[in-house]
């Protein structure tokens, strides 16, 4: 299920003799206690090569979840960015992040403001080493920019499309605690395997997840791709891709697809739906003459998740959220999958 890792540690003549104090809860982010000696290290990305020459100090992170990756092995970045959506308490923070700062005795880092794109200034002003951005859609210009401020690992192949493990493989090698990292995805799947042993009905379903519907026009069945993680987490949990869904995200780079309403017999293979809404959407899409033949929804074998809640927004797998979410979640499937059976 993984990629080939995509990291090269450079050999040096003599390595950087450092002196660091450990900052497993230290919310400057500042030494993060891996070693007493660094290799520079090199990241191939989409957008480039980032060559991390020295022990970064100062880990800030942009874009969705990357700090969850530090977080997770320990370190507090000097900044990261702040939660536009699934926040239930509006400080910009996540619940399962909120959890982790205050296991580490740690204050919450700067919150960058990303509404309107990446606050590059108040990056800057956090004085980072390396800013992480392994999960993100930065743009060439983003990362140009980005790079100006310190070095930057950005996303290896598709915008949005890096899977949790790559997510952590890159982001733990950039601030140099990739055996650390390798044992965290270790432990996420020891964990994941655990959990979904106690839902057997959900093994080999076929299961799509549908975008965010709008139940007054129900005209197009917009889905998320295999290069989306929401969708590939699926196959983390012994679910299956539907040959409809695969075939079309064969034909693309892009994360979500739209298809008109009138070709929804192409999704007869679809067991199971999971998307964002209530019961206003199930009963919208069952009283749709075309979208009800669709065997997901006339079989009742949808997964509505609350959009704008932690438990949808946790439903893109992250370093953190996984087991925060997973027992919730995959009792949601079960269910749809007793409805599919």
């Amino acid at each position: 299920m993984t990629r080939a890792p995509r990291l090269a540690a450079i050999a040096t003549a003599a390595l950087i003799p450092l002196t660091l104090a450990a900052c497993s809860s230290s919310p400057s982010g500042e030494g993060d206690g891996a070693s007493g000696d660094w290799t520079p290290v090199t990241v191939e990305h989409a957008l480039g090569t980032t060559t991390i020459d020295s022990e970064p100090e100062r880990v800030a992170t942009v874009n969705w979840a990357n700090h969850e990756v530090p977080l997770a092995l320990g370190v507090v970045p000097v900044g990261m960015a702040a939660a536009t959506f699934g926040d239930d308490d509006d400080n910009g923070v996540l619940p399962w992040v909120e959890e982790k700062l205050e296991e580490l005795d740690a204050e919450t880092p700067v919150l960058f403001d990303e509404t309107d794109g990446i606050d590059f200034e108040a990056v800057a002003d956090t004085r980072p080493d390396v800013i992480l951005a392994a999960y993100s859609g930065l743009t060439q210009e983003d990362y140009d920019t980005l790079s100006e401020i310190a070095p930057v690992v950005a996303y290896p192949e598709t915008a949005w499309g890096t899977s949790w493990r790559d997510t952590i493989e890159l982001n733990s090698a950039a601030i140099g605690r990739a055996d650390e990292g390798a044992e965290l995805i270790a432990d996420l799947e020891a964990e994941i395997d655990a959990a979904v042993a106690e839902y057997p009905q959900i093994e080999g379903a076929a299961a799509m997840f549908m975008t965010h519907v709008d139940t007054t026009d129900l005209s197009e069945v917009s889905f998320y791709t295999t290069h989306d993680t929401r969708a590939l987490f699926f196959e983390d949990i012994g679910m299956v891709t539907p040959e409809s869904v695969a075939t079309a995200s064969a034909e693309t780079d892009q994360f979500s697809l739209t298809h008109s309403a009138e070709q929804a017999d192409a999704f007869d293979d679809v067991e199971i739906i999971v998307t964002y809404g209530g019961e206003e959407l199930v009963e919208a899409l069952e009283g749709d003459p075309l979208l009800s033949q669709m065997p997901a929804v006339e079989n009742a074998a949808v997964v509505n998740l609350p959009g704008d809640s932690p438990l949808g927004t946790a439903a893109n797998p992250t370093p953190l959220s996984i087991s925060w979410i997973l027992d919730d979640y995959l009792s949601l499937l079960a269910e749809a999958a007793d409805g599919a059976q």
